[in-house]
């Protein structure tokens, strides 16, 4: 697998700066300041670029799993889902198919592991557990597979607001201490038994009865060989979220930015960016 912090190519959804105008246009900005270039997917019908858009698994060989999540199983969101394979033909990539049903977003991944949420059981009931996981080790391939408990409150299920690798023995996890005592036990053991030590990174959601809203997760940033660009909240977790991350990542170049109105959508930067290491693309 490649991790975050070796990929140098970023693709958007090209409808990213119409659905969020004010915060693409300084998104834009920081993108430059941070020397990277990007590209935009054609026809996309929706910005969440990472959840539709295949897993790369080595320089030359991605995975293009299902996008059928239950969250957009309603009528009223079948507009929002985009023709996969039409994007991969414009941009001259021939990933492998898989019948599995998984959101990019609910893969965290390393060199030789991954951790993805277990709503991938729930969202694949016609196999059994044993089956997706053999399925899912051999698409990866990797032996160290880990999954980590779903928190309902997130109706996405994705590891990419849980979990983030910082190195192959190390994750960054969320400040879980003001949620339910079971999940928190639940998710350390998880962590644990996978032989991983952990970070906690500041985590402040808002209260939201809808639990729509990402605003406060620190943990959804976009990482690349470039730089680390982390969204802020206008909040006083903000400085303290930055602190951590820049004793974490000594050695790379961080920035941020104001993304209240792309979280109040359900997602931030790690949902809106796919990307790479580069193969031979259009």
């Amino acid at each position: 697998m490649i991790p975050d912090n070796k990929t140098n190519k970023l693709f958007l959804a090209d409808c990213l700066p119409k659905k969020q105008p004010i915060f693409f246009q300084r998104f834009e900005k920081v993108l430059t300041a941070c020397n990277i270039q990007y590209s935009f997917l054609p026809n996309t019908k929706d910005i969440w670029a990472v959840d539709f858009m295949p897993v790369q698994i080595n320089k030359d060989e991605f995975v293009q799993f299902t996008y059928n999540p239950d969250y957009l199983h309603p009528k009223k969101y079948h507009k929002t889902i985009s023709d996969v394979d039409s994007i991969c033909k414009a941009i001259k990539l021939k990933p492998k198919k898989s019948n599995l049903i998984v959101d990019g977003g609910n893969v965290s991944r390393t060199t030789d592991k991954v951790i993805m949420c277990d709503k991938v059981f729930h969202e694949n009931k016609n196999l059994s557990e044993k089956e997706v996981i053999k399925q899912l080790r051999q698409l990866f391939q990797v032996d160290k597979l880990y999954f980590v408990p779903w928190d309902i409150n997130d109706f996405t299920g994705h590891a990419d607001g849980m979990v983030r690798f910082i190195n192959n023995n190390t994750v960054l996890i969320n400040d879980y201490s003001k949620e339910n005592a079971a999940f928190q036990r639940c998710f350390r053991m998880s962590l644990h038994n996978a032989g991983l030590d952990w970070i906690e990174l500041p985590y402040s959601p808002p209260k939201d009865s809808t639990f729509t809203s990402a605003r406060g997760l620190y943990l959804n940033y976009l990482q690349m060989k470039q730089a680390i660009i982390v969204p802020t909240f206008k909040t006083n977790y903000d400085e303290k979220a930055l602190k951590v991350l820049e004793q974490v990542f000594k050695r790379t170049a961080i920035t941020t930015i104001d993304s209240n109105e792309l979280a109040d959508h359900g997602g931030i930067l790690n949902c809106i960016t796919w990307n790479i290491t580069a193969p031979v693309l259009a």
